[in-house]
């Protein structure tokens, strides 16, 4: 066997072995619906303190999509309303999660900070916000 093709063999092995431990670590370390529900509810809240309502309302539950359209969601926004947004804290228990955030509005030209909740929910294999 040549220099040349052990190298080609001992290369294909090392990729074999460094894809079964990034997969073995993906198993083993998955993550927590927690740290995945914040995520998806952060985006969906810079989603719309961006102004960007198709977006946030892709993560709408398929139940709330049913029953809200795009343009009814879109009416009912006051793009420019929410100055900022953060997702404090996420607790999960079964297919729901209720989610704590703190919203930053301007209300009489000083700027107010308000605790709020909201509830996402597993369908499928995804989580989805659960529109009220």
């Amino acid at each position: 066997m040549g220099k040349r093709r052990f190298g080609r063999l001992f290369s294909g092995a090392l990729a074999v072995v460094a894809v079964a431990l990034v997969a073995g670590c993906a198993a083993v370390n998955p993550r927590s619906s927690e740290d995945i529900v914040k995520e998806r509810s952060q985006a969906r809240w810079n989603a719309l303190v961006q102004g960007d309502v198709k977006a946030a309302y892709e993560y709408f539950s398929p139940g709330s999509r049913a029953t809200q359209s795009l343009s009814d969601f879109a009416s009912g926004i006051k793009i420019g309303f929410w100055k900022a947004v953060t997702v404090d804290r996420v607790q999960c228990g079964g297919d729901s999660c209720e989610v704590h955030s703190t919203i930053e509005y301007e209300h009489r030209g000083m700027r107010v900070k308000t605790p709020h909740r909201e509830t996402w929910v597993r369908e499928g294999s995804n989580w989805w916000f659960l529109r009220r």
